[in-house]
């Protein structure tokens, strides 16, 4: 896209901010997805637009995943009108890669009925190890500092169901502790 041909043009400017930015910008309604910019489209494998009017679902790597997330979300959404985690998502290939998305809602009495959304990729940073949605669920809010009883109460399991899955996850990455585990999860640098 080039520069407008009034670069005085207000509307014109934050047009190309919005559609030329580094980052996935997408506005939604209910988690419909209605407006959002190139680099979000190209995220996910798509163009155009193609993702107009589509449900936030086909992201995901599943519709529980879908239903789950947007579930813990609500509640951050309707105190502080924020909410951000990174997860797993889904491109139109089918291929899943690490993201982290931030959203700020416009309705926070119907926290879902207007947002806004950032997301960024991390697929350069954090490969993707075989997990069941569980396993992810767990590890997210583990990479978020909560402990068992959080992620227990936040998941509606018992918190021993909760150490049972950390339990498995250390054996599933050789991994001593929670911060190794993180680390191999995630790719980073241990």
């Amino acid at each position: 896209m080039s520069i407008p041909r009034n670069p005085m043009d207000p509307r014109a400017m934050l047009e190309m901010a919005f559609n030329e930015a580094p980052i996935g910008i997408v506005m939604t309604q209910h988690r419909i997805i209605r407006y959002y910019n190139k680099a979000f489209a190209e995220m996910f494998g798509y163009c155009g637009d193609e993702l107009r009017d589509q449900s936030f679902a086909i992201l995901y790597p599943s519709l529980d995943e879908f239903v789950k997330i947007g579930n813990i979300g609500l509640r951050p959404l309707r105190e502080t009108g924020r909410y951000s985690d990174e997860r797993i998502m889904a491109r139109r290939d089918g291929s899943l890669f690490w993201c982290r998305v931030r959203g700020n809602s416009l309705t926070r009495d119907d926290p879902l009925a207007h947002a806004v959304w950032s997301l960024a990729d991390l697929s350069h940073e954090r490969p993707v190890i075989a997990l069941t949605m569980r396993e992810r669920q767990i590890v997210m809010h583990l990479g978020e500092g909560r402990t068992s009883k959080d992620i227990a109460r936040i998941l509606e399991i018992s918190p021993r169901t909760v150490e049972a899955y950390r339990a498995r996850l250390l054996k599933k990455v050789g991994a001593a502790n929670v911060a190794e585990l993180l680390s191999n999860v995630g790719g980073m640098p241990g």
